[in-house]
């Protein structure tokens, strides 16, 4: 089975937000082939959260978990720290006034 890349799984995600009718933007475009995805989630209020992947410890599954929330200008300075210490870092804006993001729907994790 051919390793899934950060690209496909980038435009993969976009096609889904955008069946959903949820507007969604790349605005850090990472390493193609193996960069860290962290996806922004704007509530358009002037609220904010910061998702990033992760493994659980317990059971070894990857999944989303919040980086950081609040003010978007403190997430966004949250995101700058990550991108300071990962420049092949890709981030993704979903603006959506109900927060979602589907990020813990089936096959996204």
């Amino acid at each position: 089975m051919p390793r899934l890349t950060a690209r496909f799984w980038v435009d993969a995600y976009l096609a889904r937000l955008r069946v959903m009718d949820i507007p969604a933007f790349v605005v850090a475009h990472g390493d193609d082939t193996g960069g860290a995805v962290l996806v922004k989630v704007a509530t358009l209020d002037g609220q904010a959260r910061v998702f990033q992947r992760s493994f659980d410890i317990m059971t070894g599954d990857r999944e989303w978990v919040a980086l950081a929330s609040g003010a978007e200008r403190d997430v966004d300075e949250a995101i700058g720290r990550q991108r300071g210490f990962d420049p092949d870092l890709w981030v993704i804006e979903v603006e959506d006034r109900l927060g979602r993001h589907l990020l813990h729907d089936e096959g996204l994790a």
